[in-house]
């Protein structure tokens, strides 16, 4: 044994132990499930080894894309056999963000694939604080002397208090996270400053501010068609690192003050959505807000804001759709909709409420009321129609706190006095997803299908289609969407898929239903591919209460 060996052999103990001592350490597989963290680690981040063993690398970054979109980066990187060192925002237990050095090392296997990773983290939280405060005091960005994101705030409240007219630009450079990873840390540096530099030449005058680490707003009293020339503007100006030319997309939203939106919020609102839908599209331009756009992010806002009293009045509404067991010919499942009819609004559907709920807070309070609602039908059903169920919408919003939503179900079934298996509970494949990497919402799912109630994977399909999640989850119904029913009858390759699902879920042994049913021919083959229940327009249109 040479002597190098030697030392390696006999320091190597000693070196893990002070970095165990000094360092948070978090081990991950190779899949990114967390296998092992330390007690620095704990204290830090408010996890419990309980809670924290088995959760993924990714559910310690907070949901934001841009810091998944990191979490995202430093994952590809170590996959690729190679370490990452860097700065990165982390989210404790109860969401609460923190700032770490990292250094991030891969274990590769003799195929040349990840194993597993290493995890070293020193808390910097109170460095980035001290800064963000100083930064905050003087407003100033401190990296690129644009304005901050408090700044642009206090400006444009200054100027709406003033009722000045201005456009309020949000600029976005795509796929930021993809350049930054072919750069060096000075690189990077270099390209925020060169494109802060363009900013400034073309926006002469106008006040500018960077609020993320690729994202700037402008506030100019100039038209569209001024701002639309920032494009051409930066290919005849491109921007040059060693002396290459980096491939510089960007993609922007345009919103008026006060034509459009007439608060800080709702501006700066608007101009992300506008610029999500130009993503979506490929990006690589700058647009105003559409006037369907516009009325849409109204209508959102008038929702959001009349919510909380129409929740307080009791005017949100449950009506039920029938679900139709094929087998029996019977209905054995109704399941719950809420809707909510306002003067000013009209019908109001549950895809336009669930989401602004879920950004709201009173998704939580909705979801009580609605479950409640079902309770007491299936209870009053019990006499005339013993064998009937009521499904009820869940979101994973509702399961955030996991304990709590099994401690109000038990709540509300014990008040109202309804059976446990009088009540399924309606996931998506969205939801499907993020619990089945969260340990303790699959852990109360069990414990909440022990006492009889039943979970229906809904959109089925439409989602992340992770066949893990359909074994780990405990599913026993799934619930074709129907978005493939529409086109059952008319498109070969449709039907061919339609049954393909029926077909794997009663291989994994699950009761298939159809929704969106509205034609007769559409019921007749589905029932001739052996679907087990449909519902739909063509069984029964949503009824209140009283008419079942």
């Amino acid at each position: 044994m040479d002597s190098a060996t030697l030392i390696e052999k006999t320091e190597l103990p000693y070196i893990m132990d002070s970095l165990v001592q000094f360092f948070m350490v978090t081990r991950t597989d190779g899949e990114g499930l967390i296998t092992y963290t330390n007690q620095n680690f704990l204290v830090t981040s408010n996890w419990t080894p309980k809670r924290i063993i088995g959760k993924s690398f990714w559910q310690m970054f907070s949901e934001d894309e841009e810091k998944q979109a990191q979490a995202h980066a430093i994952w590809n990187f170590i996959t690729n056999g190679k370490p990452w060192f860097g700065t990165a925002e982390k989210t404790s237990r109860n969401g609460e963000p923190y700032f770490v050095k990292m250094m991030a090392i891969p274990t590769m296997n003799e195929e040349g694939s990840l194993e597993s990773a290493m995890f070293l983290e020193l808390d910097i939280t109170a460095d980035v604080e001290l800064q963000e405060k100083l930064e905050q005091i003087a407003f100033i960005d401190f990296e690129t002397g644009l304005m901050s994101r408090h700044k642009l705030e206090t400006m444009v409240n200054e100027n709406i208090a003033e009722n000045k007219h201005f456009s309020f630009v949000y600029i976005a450079i795509d796929h930021y996270y993809t350049l930054k990873d072919l750069q060096s840390y000075d690189s990077e540096s270099i390209f925020i400053q060169e494109f802060t530099n363009r900013l400034k030449r073309f926006f002469q005058g106008d006040p500018i501010a960077r609020i993320g680490v690729g994202q700037f707003v402008v506030l100019t009293s100039f038209g569209e068609w001024f701002v639309q020339g920032f494009l051409p503007f930066l290919k005849e100006q491109p921007i040059y690192i060693n002396h290459q030319s980096l491939p510089l997309s960007i993609s922007g939203g345009i919103v008026r003050y006060p034509e459009d939106q007439q608060s800080y919020t709702h501006l700066i609102k608007a101009a992300l959505a506008t610029t999500k839908t130009i993503r979506e599209q490929g990006g690589g331009r700058i647009s105003s807000l559409s006037v369907e756009s516009h009325k849409d992010l109204n209508r959102r806002s008038i929702i959001d804001k009349k919510m909380l009293t129409a929740l307080d009045h009791r005017n949100l509404q449950v009506v039920y759709q029938p679900q139709l067991d094929i087998a029996t010919g019977k209905v054995h499942v109704y399941e719950a909709l809420v809707r909510w009819e306002d003067e000013e609004l009209g019908q109001i559907s549950p895809d336009e409420l669930i989401p602004i709920a879920e950004e709201n807070g009173l998704i939580h309070a909705i979801g009580a009321y609605v479950i409640e609602e079902a309770a007491n039908l299936a209870v009053k059903l019990t006499t005339e129609k013993p064998d009937i169920s009521i499904s009820v919408n869940t979101s994973v919003r509702e399961f955030s706190n996991s304990s709590q939503m099994r401690e109000k179900l038990s709540t509300i079934l014990e008040q109202t006095m309804c059976p446990p298996e009088k009540i399924q509970l309606e996931i998506t494949e969205k939801f499907a997803f993020q619990a089945e990497q969260e340990k303790a919402i699959v852990n109360e799912m069990k414990a909440l299908q022990d006492t009889g109630i039943q979970f229906i994977l809904d959109d089925f399909g439409t989602g992340y289609a992770s066949f893990r999640y359909m074994q780990n989850l405990p599913i026993s119904k799934v619930k074709i969407d129907k978005i493939f029913i529409q086109s059952l009858t008319t498109m070969p390759k449709t039907r061919q898929l339609v049954e393909g699902m029926i077909l794997f879920g009663k291989s994994m042994g699950l009761y298939v239903i159809a929704e969106g049913v509205e034609t007769e021919e559409q019921f007749e083959t589905l029932k001739e591919m052996g679907v087990d229940a449909v519902q739909g327009y063509y069984i029964g249109v949503p009824m209140k209460e009283t008419d079942i």
